[in-house]
């Protein structure tokens, strides 16, 4: 066969162009282009991710690097009970939910918690106990029943020795700043209520000379 400018030869010319095609072997694929290209976007190494999660294995639930997890508060423990003993705990609440919570968290650590519809309500109630004051007034700030902005400084100037809480959505900053402004000791989202209510019954339900001492 004649080879020469105007014959090349058939077999050099595909060897050249399958160098040209021919990937670069590797033993790891696709990971090692994507490394090439400046992008490692391989899943993360499992060892890696437990000595994230520390000796103990991985914890539960979604975890960031540098975050503590977060724990359950430890319930408290029950106080001794009194079938006599007036309720120190009044509640604004007629949301079903957190009524039924605060009777069922209050069942359990032998808490009395009445609840109130009106100063009125409240006032009658105090009466029954002898006039004594109560340790803690909850407030539900979306019980528009109960005008929560407008009585709960009337409560105040009356029982300056009485915690007001009261709880509201995460998203109302403009209304807790203003619970604030009219007395409320404390204001907390919903969620937060629903985890501190059994250290705040448990608190603020003991007699008075156990709660001084």
């Amino acid at each position: 066969m004649n080879v020469g400018p105007g014959n090349p030869s058939p077999g050099g010319g595909r060897n050249r162009r399958r160098r040209g095609r021919r990937p670069p072997r590797s033993g790891h694929g696709g990971r090692d282009r994507q490394q090439h290209g400046g992008v490692y976007t391989a899943p993360m190494d499992h060892s890696y991710r437990a000595a994230l999660a520390g000796n103990n294995g991985p914890r539960p639930g979604r975890q960031r690097p540098g975050f503590a997890p977060a724990y359950a508060p430890v319930e408290p423990e029950p106080l001794p009970q009194r079938e006599d003993a007036n309720s120190r705990i009044f509640a604004f609440v007629d949301d079903l939910f957190f009524l039924a919570k605060i009777q069922e968290t209050g069942r359990k650590l032998n808490v009395k918690v009445e609840f109130v519809k009106s100063e009125k309500d409240l006032l009658e109630h105090m009466k029954q106990n002898g006039d004594e004051k109560p340790s803690l007034i909850i407030f539900d700030l979306n019980n528009a029943n109960a005008k929560p902005l407008t009585l709960i400084p009337k409560l105040k100037s009356k029982l300056k020795k009485t915690s007001i809480i009261g709880f509201l959505s995460h998203v109302q900053g403009d209304l807790k700043q203003k619970a604030h402004e009219v007395g409320c000791d404390m204001v907390l989202p919903r969620s937060a209520f629903s985890q501190n209510l059994p250290q705040l019954l448990r608190r603020h339900g003991a007699p008075e000379e156990e709660a001084a001492g």
